[in-house]
């Protein structure tokens, strides 16, 4: 998906590709906070997660207790680099 005129994977999506819960996903992120620069990771607002909700790409169930987190594809291959999940050092090599 496009947003902020970059091709971003959410957080809950980028978990499930490398097979871990998206609360451990956005912990180790938090951890490693530094290794992501706003070019390679940013939050989004609560106008851009409505209308995501409202075009169901997001689903309106589950109470996020956070707005979403979107990788860019450098954000996603170092979110690879800092998770010990099997899938994701399969995917970081």
């Amino acid at each position: 998906m496009v947003i902020r005129g970059q091709r971003v994977l959410l957080d809950a999506d980028l978990a499930q590709l490398y097979e871990v819960e998206t609360k451990k996903f956005n912990q180790q992120i938090k951890r490693n906070q530094t290794r992501f620069p706003p070019d390679f990771m940013f939050r989004l607002s609560a106008d851009e997660f409505e209308s995501l909700r409202s075009q169901n790409v997001t689903s309106k169930r589950g109470g996020r207790r956070y707005l979403p987190l979107a990788f860019t594809e450098h954000g996603a291959i170092m979110a690879a680099s800092v998770l010990n999940s099997d899938r994701a050092v399969e995917m970081a090599t």
